[in-house]
């Protein structure tokens, strides 16, 4: 009795299972997948490509804007420093300005300072530059009073790239503006303007 039962029972567990083919894959729809994987691949490599210029020319501009808002610091720095201010190419200044346009001279207890537009003294420059011919600083960050020197502060101007006009009186409105070529083509503009305290200029 024993042998048959376990007959019985080894019978109803091998008969109750139902065997099931399994399923491949066939070439098609391989290459389908396949197909549909790359082309979601360069999607994604032209988004993250997009996203880095982006990136790349927001980084610029606010390199550049950063190095406007210096130089602006600078004139500004100057303008509190005057005695006298003049507004456009009145008067002389101790530095040659080769064919470059005076635009703000201010006569400091240093010495005098004078900022000019025009043409860079050297190729390296990227196009119209802003100079200033003045007295150098030192160390402490404090103009000095020595020989006027002729430096670059900033490049890629447009054709009026740096004003300085009346805002009110006791006021002056300084204004920037770069043009830079843009990493998709053309070229864009950047431009920071800031209000400073000085003396009026002379008449």
């Amino acid at each position: 009795m024993a042998v048959a039962f376990r007959a019985s029972s080894v019978e109803s567990r091998s008969g109750g299972g139902s065997c099931r083919p399994v399923r491949a894959f066939t070439l098609v729809e391989l290459l389908l997948v396949l197909g549909m994987g790359l082309a979601l691949s360069a999607v994604l490599v032209q988004l993250l490509v997009a996203e880095s210029r982006l990136g790349a020319v927001m980084v610029r501009q606010w390199r550049e804007r950063t190095l406007q808002r210096r130089t602006l610091d600078l004139v500004r720095d100057d303008l509190r420093r005057a005695v006298a201010i003049r507004l456009g190419s009145a008067g002389s200044s101790p530095c040659p300005l080769s064919g470059r346009e005076p635009v703000l001279q201010i006569s400091t207890a240093e010495g005098p300072i004078t900022y000019t537009v025009g043409l860079p003294p050297s190729p390296i420059w990227r196009g119209r530059v802003l100079m200033r011919c003045g007295p150098a600083f030192g160390l402490d960050g404090e103009p000095s009073r020595g020989a006027s020197q002729n430096r670059v502060v900033i490049d890629a101007l447009v054709l009026a790239g740096f004003r300085a006009e009346v805002q009110a009186i006791g006021q002056f409105r300084l204004s920037m503006e770069q043009e830079l070529p843009h990493p998709q083509g053309g070229l864009h503009r950047i431009t920071t303007a800031v209000v400073v305290a000085a003396p009026p200029p002379d008449p």
